[in-house]
C-alpha cells in the first residue's frame, strides 16, 4: 500500500518550448515600433528559440555594454547564415545587435528578457495541502497495519 501512495504522489510535468520567427532587418527610418517592442510583447522562457531570418547581415549576442555602444568587437555569439536559430539556456536578459556596420545604430538591436521555464502542457501535480494529507494518511495506514 505504501509504494502505491508514493507512486501516486510523484509529480510529473511535460515542458514545451516555443520557436519565434523574426525578420532581422534594419528598421525603416520612420518605423513606429522597434525590435524591443516585438520582444517585450512575448514571454520568453528557458528552452525557447528565436529564428532570425535575414540577408547579407549577421546577428550577434553581446554584453549589455556592447548593446548600449553598438560594439560588435567581442560577441558572445555570432552567425551570418541568414537563418540563425538561437536557443535561450538561462533566465537572463540577452542582448542582440547586427554585426553589419551602421545597422545597430539604425535600430537593428534587441533585448530579450528570458524568465525561468514554468510553461507546462500537462501536469498531474497535486497541491501541497493535499500532499500533506496523503503523507498523513499513508503514515496512519502504516501505524494501523
Amino acid at each position: 500500500m505504501f509504494l502505491w501512495l508514493v507512486s501516486f504522489l510523484m509529480i510529473s510535468a511535460s515542458v514545451s518550448s516555443l520557436e519565434y520567427k523574426l525578420h532581422w532587418d534594419v528598421p525603416p527610418a520612420n518605423a513606429s515600433t522597434s525590435f524591443n517592442d516585438w520582444a517585450s510583447d512575448k514571454r520568453f522562457q528557458v528552452g525557447d528559440i528565436i529564428r532570425f531570418k535575414y540577408k547579407k547581415d549577421s546577428v550577434m549576442q553581446v554584453t549589455k555594454e556592447g548593446y548600449k555602444q553598438c560594439n560588435s568587437s567581442h560577441p558572445r555569439f555570432y552567425s551570418n547564415t541568414g537563418k540563425t536559430r538561437f536557443m535561450f539556456d538561462h533566465p537572463v536578459p540577452y542582448y542582440f545587435i547586427s554585426g553589419t556596420s551602421g545597422h545597430c545604430e539604425k535600430g537593428q538591436k534587441m533585448i530579450v528578457e528570458v524568465i525561468s521555464n514554468d510553461r507546462t502542457t500537462t501536469s498531474s501535480a497535486i497541491p501541497a495541502t493535499m500532499a500533506g494529507w496523503f503523507c498523513f494518511f499513508s503514515f496512519t495506514l502504516l501505524i494501523v497495519a
